[in-house]
Parts: C-alpha cells; sequence; structure tokens
C-alpha cells in the first residue's frame, strides 16, 4: 500500500478551512467539480475536496491528513498532506487526475511523490512557514482583496520591524492563542519573524515547528497596534510575560494569513518526484 506526498495551493477564501465537514459529500452531488469556484459555498472544506477527487479516481474512501489545519479564509501557497492508495498509480497522473476534479474548487496540487510508509505529514514536519500580507494605504483594495489585510492608517513599519523581533526565542504564548485553542502548552519557539515592506505592502514572515491556534494572526494584530501607536515600551515582552489573551491586539483578518511552506527530513522521503510544471 503505496503513501503518497502531495503539496497543495489553494485560495482560502472558497473554504470553510482545512478540515473536513459534514456537509462535504452532500455538496459534492450538488455542486460538481465542473462548476466554476463561484459556485462554491462557505461549508466545502480543503480535506473533502482532495477526498472526494481521490474517491473518484481510485473508487476508494481515502483519508488525507495535512500538516495543519488552516482555518476558513486562510490561503496555502504549500500545505502538504499524505495519503494511502490500495493500489499505486503514477504520480504524474495522479497529479493530473486530482487537478481535474480539484481545480474548479481554487485548489491545485502543485506535486506529488512516494514517501516512506513512516512518513506523516504533520507529525513528521520539522517547521512550518508562514506569510502575512498587510496593504498599508488609505484607498480600498481591488486586486488584493481578499488577499491582505487593509490597514487604511499609516503604519510606522520601522516599530513593527523592531518590536517583531520581541517574539523570536522560547516563550510562553498564552497571550497570543485563540480561547479555543486545544494545545496543551502554550510554550513554542519561533525561529524567524521577518517584516519586509515593498511600497505599500507589508509582508511577514514567520518559522516555527509549530504554532498555537491564531498564534500569527494575533501577534500581527499586535504589531498592528504598535505601529499604530496604541502600544509603548517593551509591550511585546509585557505581554507574553503577562499571559493574557485580552490584553494583546487583535486577531488580524485570516484572508491575509498564507501558509507558505512546511518542511521535512529528507529521509522520510524516495527518490522519485514529479510536479506538475516539469511533467
Amino acid at each position: 500500500m503505496p503513501r503518497y506526498k502531495i503539496t497543495v495551493e489553494y485560495d482560502g477564501s472558497f473554504f470553510c478551512g482545512w478540515q473536513r465537514q459534514r456537509s462535504d459529500a452532500r455538496e459534492f452531488e450538488t455542486c460538481p467539480a465542473q462548476k466554476t469556484i463561484f459556485d462554491t459555498t462557505q461549508q466545502r472544506s480543503v480535506q473533502g475536496t482532495l477526498e472526494h477527487a481521490l474517491r473518484k479516481i481510485t473508487g476508494e474512501n481515502v483519508l488525507v491528513e495535512g500538516a495543519g489545519r488552516t482555518d476558513a479564509g486562510v490561503h496555502a501557497l504549500a500545505q502538504c498532506a499524505h495519503f494511502d492508495l490500495t493500489e499505486p498509480i503514477d504520480p504524474h497522473r495522479l497529479i493530473g487526475g486530482l487537478n481535474f476534479f480539484t481545480s474548479p474548487h481554487a485548489c491545485v496540487v502543485l506535486n506529488a511523490q512516494v514517501v516512506a510508509p513512516i512518513f506523516h505529514a504533520r507529525f513528521s514536519a520539522t517547521s512550518r512557514e508562514y506569510l502575512y500580507k498587510i496593504s498599508n494605504r488609505r484607498s480600498p483594495l481591488a486586486l488584493d482583496r481578499g488577499r491582505a489585510w487593509h490597514v487604511s492608517r499609516p503604519l510606522d513599519v520601522t516599530k513593527i520591524k523592531t518590536y517583531a523581533q520581541d517574539f523570536l526565542g522560547h516563550h510562553n504564548f498564552n497571550a497570543f492563542r485563540a480561547s479555543a485553542c486545544q494545545s496543551h502548552s502554550p510554550m513554542k519557539t519561533l525561529d524567524v519573524f521577518d517584516v519586509v515592506a515593498a511600497g505599500e505592502m507589508i509582508e511577514c514572515r514567520v518559522k516555527a515547528r509549530s504554532f498555537l491556534h491564531n498564534q500569527v494572526r494575533i501577534m500581527i494584530g499586535t504589531l498592528v497596534w504598535i505601529g499604530l501607536g496604541k502600544y509603548e515600551g517593551e509591550a511585546v515582552k509585557q505581554l507574553l510575560t503577562s499571559g493574557t489573551r485580552t490584553a494583546a491586539g487583535p486577531t488580524a483578518p485570516a484572508h491575509g494569513l498564507y501558509l507558505s511552506a512546511v518542511n521535512y527530513a529528507k529521509p522520510d522521503i524516495e527518490e522519485k518526484t514529479f510536479d506538475g510544471a516539469s511533467a
């Protein structure tokens, strides 16, 4: 029974999140893949979309397990997932078959490869990377609407860059997680927090082995408040020490967040790899 790893790109605007919903199967009967992405409903999940496609291709009920459960509205540039099939399929054909059913729903498979049976998309990951986009301009967004957080008031980018560095390292991030977070411990280690401004667009890139629920979005919301002058002094350090969610900034909108990479140790992955670009 071969195990496959796939890398998936999707527009979170058309999904209720990664995790499968009870209504997924019913919706696919009433909204076939041939319809446009604008026919989708808020109840479709990325996991359910992929599992439906695999059922169409193989006739099997296949469990697809992802590297992370992105929330409704969160995009992915490189979400990773794995699944097992009873019969092997050439990865090149697998990519084409999956994309036939998933691409009309703003979800595409970028590459596929056979991996070792011990590989697990979630538990084998050594780190995850997220990108958050902020458009800082007075005028409303047209092209980037639903792709970035529009902040119309001027932000002090220098302050945002400086304070972002206070998140680095091993900390209690209790002040920066959702009340519904199910993690047993608030302790996380943040390895990278880069802030780059290019014109009106501010891009924040973070990297860690794992994150708490809404951790990235609450950190970004807090930094935006810092950029607006709502916090002074040792704000981030004080919030980390306090562990109080209500003291931190707002949860930034989901539509500015992208899961940009999931990293793995090479020994878990076999040599043969196919991607949609080169195949």
